[in-house]
């Protein structure tokens, strides 16, 4: 495993971070196997847990909570905050109000005194950004976290949350949690830069892109679109639609790399965003010891700049496959030396 430091807090964390929105209901509800995904993501040297409330409904932070008991010392321990908890009103966003009263729930269900890295899940438009950044704050100053960033902020927010924090003497967003894969490019044009500019780590999920890049979803082989993710969201798995067609054109392409390569298109493409040098870690998101495994088997697989001007060819930087107005190519992505891999801070076997 390797590991990086994360940005700029003097924190070395693993370069896969255990990503746990599948446990509890919505993904694996047995609480003992689901600990024992954690465990082993520990001993292989995962040292980096990322969940958050609304997973599960709570029940997420509940298992992760048993997971580290013994063990919480070892853990650099991440969870988020925003999306509605329960009904009524004032029982969600980013007001003070509501991130005083939700940290303590978290605390709580994971079983410990302090949170390592608290997130900003969303933006909110109905706070102003000062009152967010004003309680994190205190929130460091009381112990209660020890540093805190945000999650799938647009650029123009990430930059005006420090400019904000920058003229009202509070602290700022350390990170930044955006979606990134080899078939979702478009953050290489604007949050990638501007994460990298403020010296900011960045943790990406979605690294298989909701599947296309497990090899399950091929070119002319029949997709069901009633289960699983596809029926969730139907657009994005219609072979009959340009947008994916266009995905499985590129995946056909990436099998054919990963295969030189003589790794796994999964391997292939949780490799890729730690090919950025803006990337702190990549977050896996496993439901069953066997994926666990079957992923960690690609930690060794790096990137060269062969490969990536390859990838390049196939999905150029900047685009999103997602996104029917995403294919575009900055001219300033085009240069190499964006993509260059950064020195470990550290190797362990």
């Amino acid at each position: 495993m390797r590991y990086r430091v994360l940005g700029g807090t003097g924190i070395e964390v693993s370069t896969y971070c255990l990503g746990t929105m599948m446990f509890g209901a919505v993904g694996n509800p047995d609480h003992d196997d689901c600990v024992r995904i954690v465990h082993r993501a520990l001993d292989r040297g995962i040292n980096f847990v990322d969940t958050a409330d609304m997973y599960s409904a709570g029940e997420s932070e509940t298992i992760v909570g048993k997971a580290l008991r013994g063990r919480r010392d070892d853990v650099v321990l991440a969870t988020k905050v925003h999306f509605p908890m329960g009904e009524g009103r004032n029982r969600g966003g980013n007001s003070r109000r509501w991130i005083v009263r939700e940290v303590e729930e978290s605390l709580r269900r994971l079983d410990t005194d302090w949170i390592d890295l608290y997130q900003v899940h969303r933006p909110d438009h109905n706070t102003d950004v000062e009152e967010t950044l004003s309680v994190l704050g205190d929130l460091v100053r009381a112990g209660k976290i020890r540093a805190f960033g945000c999650s799938t902020f647009p650029a123009e927010q990430i930059v005006d949350a420090h400019h904000v924090a920058d003229r009202r003497g509070l602290q700022r967003f350390r990170t930044e949690q955006p979606p990134y894969s080899l078939l979702a490019r478009g953050i290489e044009a604007d949050v990638l830069p501007v994460v990298q500019r403020l010296g900011m780590g960045a943790l990406t999920w979605s690294p298989l892109a909701s599947g296309f890049l497990t090899g399950r979803y091929r070119k002319n082989r029949p997709i069901d679109l009633d289960t699983g993710r596809a029926a969730l969201t139907p657009a994005r798995f219609d072979p009959a639609l340009p947008t994916t067609s266009a995905k499985l054109d590129a995946v056909e392409a990436l099998v054919e790399v990963a295969a030189d390569l003589g790794c796994t298109l999964p391997e292939l493409a949780v490799a890729f965003p730690l090919a950025h040098p803006a990337v702190t870690s990549v977050i896996i998101g496993p439901r069953t010891l066997g994926q666990l495994e079957d992923t960690l088997k690609g930690a060794t697989v790096v990137l060269d700049d062969g490969t990536l001007d390859r990838i390049d060819t196939i999905v150029p930087p900047g685009t999103d496959l997602y996104h029917p107005d995403g294919a575009w190519t900055p001219p300033s992505l085009t240069d190499p030396a964006r993509r260059r891999r950064l020195p470990e801070q550290r190797s362990a076997a």
